[in-house]
C-alpha cells in the first residue's frame, strides 16, 4: 500500500464519536439490520476526518456489518492517491466515483466469493455516503499541497522547506544518521530574463527544476529556495556523497539544452553544499551551505563548494 503525504487532518477524537453513538469496535450486536442504518450512521462518521486514508478505512470496516468483503482499493491520479485495504480476492467489482461531473477517483471491492445481485445493490446505496466525504477531503488535500508548492516550478516552497528541514534535522539527530543540503543558484540568471524576457527565464527554470528531479532518489527533496536558487535535502547522506550528488547536479543541467525563440541559452550553476554538524541549527546549516555558494561563485561559477 502505498501511503499519501502526511497531512494536517482535523479529527474528531474517540470521546466524540462515542458521544455521537459510535464505538471503535463494530460488535455483532451492534449491527444494523437495513441499509438505512447504515447510511444513516456513515453519513455522520465520515465527516469526522478530512484525511482520505481514515474516510475510506472507516468505510471499509463499516460496509462490513452487511456485505463482508477482502479488499478495498482506491486510485485518484489526479492527486497522486492509491490506498489499499485488506488482502486481494478473486472476484472484483469496480465504480467510478463522480460528483456533479467532477471525478472523485475509482473505487475496487475485492472478495473471494462473488457478489451476488442484493450485496451489489446494497454497496452502490452506501457509496452515496461517500461522495461528500471524499469531495472534502481531496479539496483539501489539493488545497494543502498547493499551499507547499512552488507553482511555477512544482517544487516546495520557503514554507516547506522551512518546515521539512527542521523535521529532517529531528529525524537524522534521531537515528544517528548524516543529512546534506545542496544550494544551487542559476549562474547569471538575470542576464537572461533582461536578454530574452521574463517568459524565456520562467521557462529556463521550469526545465533547471525538471532536471534537478530528475537526477535526485524518490526520498530526496528539492525546494525553490529563492528566484533562481534552489535548496536540495538529501537525507541520510554524508559529505562525500552529497558532493556526487552535487556535481552530478551541476553537468546535467548543463548538458541539458535551453532555448528562446529559436535561440539556444548556455546556462550553468553553481553549488554550495553543508552537511549537518551535531547540535548544529537548521539556520546553521542554510548560512553554511549559503557561504559555500558564495565560494563557488567567486571562484569563477560552474561549479560545487563544499562548507568547511
Amino acid at each position: 500500500m502505498k501511503n499519501p503525504p502526511q497531512l494536517h487532518a482535523i479529527d474528531f477524537d474517540s470521546a466524540k464519536l462515542q458521544r455521537l453513538g459510535f464505538s471503535q469496535s463494530s460488535p455483532l450486536s451492534h449491527r444494523p439490520t437495513t441499509v438505512a442504518q447504515l447510511r444513516q450512521q456513515l453519513g455522520l462518521q465520515l465527516q469526522t476526518s478530512l484525511e482520505p486514508q481514515c474516510i475510506l478505512g472507516l468505510f471499509f470496516r463499516e460496509i462490513q456489518r452487511l456485505v463482508p468483503l477482502d479488499a478495498l482499493h482506491y486510485s485518484h491520479q489526479a492527486s497522486d492517491l492509491r490506498l489499499e485495504f485488506g488482502h486481494r480476492g478473486h472476484h472484483s467489482v469496480s465504480y467510478a466515483l463522480s460528483h456533479e461531473g467532477e471525478h472523485l477517483g475509482e473505487l475496487v471491492f475485492r472478495r473471494n466469493q462473488r457478489l451476488m445481485e442484493e450485496e451489489l445493490s446494497q454497496l452502490e446505496s452506501l457509496l452515496a455516503t461517500l461522495l461528500y466525504p471524499m469531495r472534502n477531503a481531496l479539496l483539501y488535500r489539493a488545497a494543502t499541497r498547493s499551499a507547499l508548492r512552488d507553482p511555477l516550478t512544482e517544487t516546495g516552497n520557503r514554507i516547506a522547506m522551512d518546515q521539512t528541514l527542521q523535521r529532517e534535522i529531528d529525524m537524522a539527530r534521531r537515528h544517528s544518521t548524516p543529512l546534506s543540503l545542496l544550494m544551487l543558484d542559476i549562474d547569471h540568471f538575470k542576464r537572461i530574463n533582461d536578454t530574452h524576457g521574463h517568459a524565456a527565464g520562467d521557462k529556463v527554470l521550469r526545465a533547471v527544476a525538471a532536471s534537478i528531479k530528475g537526477q535526485l532518489r524518490n526520498v530526496d527533496m528539492v525546494f525553490r529556495f529563492g528566484g533562481e536558487e534552489f535548496l536540495i535535502l538529501l537525507s541520510n547522506t554524508g559529505r562525500d556523497a552529497a558532493a556526487v550528488v552535487g556535481e552530478r547536479l551541476r553537468q546535467a543541467t548543463q548538458a541539458q539544452e535551453y532555448w528562446a525563440d529559436d535561440i539556444r541559452i548556455d546556462l550553468t550553476v553553481s553549488l554550495g553544499c553543508s552537511t549537518l554538524l551535531p547540535a548544529e541549527s537548521a539556520e546553521s546549516l542554510l548560512r553554511r551551505a549559503d557561504s559555500a555558494l558564495y565560494v563557488a561563485k567567486r571562484e569563477g561559477r560552474n561549479r560545487l563548494a563544499m562548507a568547511g
